[in-house]
């Protein structure tokens, strides 16, 4: 088993350095990497006491979605702060209207420990959008 989980830890190392060699892709110093697909107008940045609303797909680097907001009536809604490291450092960087493709390694995610769905040491990767900030 233990050799299972060093393989499926080497292939998410492979994955994430082939993906950061794709045209666009921004490579943060924290490891994690986006890729912009809308900009919104600007404004302000959610901080950590920020409450935001979000629409996103969340998924593996084999494609299985493991969570979403598609098909729900309203979109979810977050204090900053208590979000996945990933997520953090990601809203961070978005304003209001700002959709992007999120790449979050393993130690930014939830690293060592499987949850749900995803197992451990897993790449979560996201299409996420910020459609409203309320600072606190």
């Amino acid at each position: 088993m233990k050799k299972k989980k060093n393989i499926y830890k080497e292939e998410q190392l492979e994955f994430f350095k082939q993906k950061a060699q794709e045209e666009g892709m921004i490579v943060l110093d924290s490891g994690v990497m986006y890729r912009w697909i809308e900009r919104g107008s600007g404004g302000p940045f959610p901080k950590g006491s920020s409450i935001v609303y979000v629409n996103y797909t969340g998924r593996l680097t084999d494609g299985t979605v493991f969570d979403t907001t598609q098909g729900q009536r309203l979109p979810a809604c977050f204090v900053v702060r208590t979000l996945i490291m990933g997520w953090q450092i990601a809203l961070s960087k978005m304003h209001e209207g700002d959709r992007m493709e999120l790449y979050i390694p393993a130690q930014h995610g939830y690293g060592k420990t499987a949850c749900g769905d995803i197992p451990a040491h897993s790449t979560l990767i996201f299409d996420l959008e910020l459609l409203k900030i309320e600072q606190h």
